[in-house]
């Protein structure tokens, strides 16, 4: 029964109670590969976010993922059109998105600058390098760097065994981190050095290599975006993933992740990912437009993360109070 009370349980009621209406008033919202194939316009969006779930959790935040991604995205499209091969090139833009999360990393230890302010200056610095790379390379500014090989752009847009590859690429990574965070000293090193850096210093951790690290792995997160965004679109271009910073980190709090620190899940996150990117399809299937999308997802990211903060418990506590006053022998209730 506990994990009923947990926040994700909770999440996963609010999808299927959005799948339902969004079925009632689009019949064809419905259609389970239309519904598949709709996860491709937002799993960059969940794979960003699942890296910066242990960045916040280690008392951090990384506002430069949208720009890492389009940094990715155009070294990704200069190596390539370069002569460089397509696959190589993929391993160079994920050394690049893990370049620049080390550098983010590097900065935020030795200045001991918040990490808000200097992932937004880094944000500043890695979108104008991707401009400069693509000025260099005279690529179009709204066609980009194209005509990838088809076994690259199948990366985004094929399919294994009617799955498509970038939910199994989903898969996998929810895997190896709920692995890495959730079953290993490490993961319990992120947790504690959230909840009190100086009480996980004073235990001997390495607190610097493992904040170091979170960030590192959110700069993986910002290339793999940036790579599946550019098979997607079959198109290299700078400002993709300009603005997935936001979705990116709602869907880290909206899953539960504590903004302060020390308390979070991949569960959680790759839920909320999915719940904000099924919210958009179906707003689209309705008629609304994108920004009156907005409204909505805003409204609705609100009272979800007011009721994890204040409701939802008053609820969870009245729950248990509730169920150990009726086992209790001695609880005669309110009818007496």
């Amino acid at each position: 029964m506990k994990s009923f009370y947990r926040w994700e349980f909770f999440l996963l009621l609010i999808f299927i109670v959005e799948i339902g209406i969004f079925g009632w008033l689009s019949p064809g919202f419905l259609n389970v590969n239309n519904l598949l194939f709709s996860m491709n316009d937002f799993m960059f969006i969940s794979i960003a976010a699942i890296p910066m779930t242990l960045v916040i959790i280690s008392g951090g935040i990384d506002v430069s993922i949208g720009s890492i991604m389009g940094l990715c995205s155009i070294i990704l499209g200069v190596s390539w059109s370069h002569g460089v091969n397509v696959w190589l090139a993929v391993l160079i833009a994920i050394s690049s998105g893990l370049a620049a999360g080390l550098l983010n990393g590097l900065i935020i230890l030795y200045s001991r600058v918040q990490p808000l302010v200097v992932t937004l200056g880094s944000m500043f610095l890695f979108s104008g390098l991707a401009l400069v790379i693509s000025g260099g390379s005279k690529a179009s500014g709204y066609e980009g760097i194209s005509g990838f090989p088809d076994t690259f752009v199948q990366l985004g847009n094929g399919s294994f065994i009617g799955i498509p590859n970038p939910l199994w690429f989903l898969i996998g990574m929810t895997a190896v981190f709920c692995t890495l965070l959730h079953f290993t000293k490490y993961g319990r090193s992120v947790y504690l050095v959230g909840i009190n850096s100086k009480a996980a210093f004073y235990s001997g951790l390495r607190i610097k290599w493992i904040s170091l690290s979170t960030y590192i792995l959110s700069g993986l997160g910002g290339g793999l975006g940036g790579i599946l965004l550019t098979s997607y679109f079959s198109s290299a271009r700078a400002d993709l993933g300009s603005e997935a910073v936001l979705p990116v980190i709602t869907a880290v709090v909206l899953g539960g992740t504590s903004i302060i620190g020390g308390k979070g899940s991949i569960a959680g996150t790759v839920i909320a990912s999915i719940v904000i990117g099924f919210m958009q399809y179906g707003l689209q299937m309705i008629g609304l437009t994108s920004e009156q999308a907005s409204i909505v997802i805003g409204a609705m990211l609100i009272i979800s993360v007011m009721a994890r903060q204040s409701s939802y418990q008053k609820v969870i506590q009245w729950f248990r109070q509730s169920k150990t006053d009726s086992s209790d022998p001695t609880y005669k209730g309110e009818m007496r």
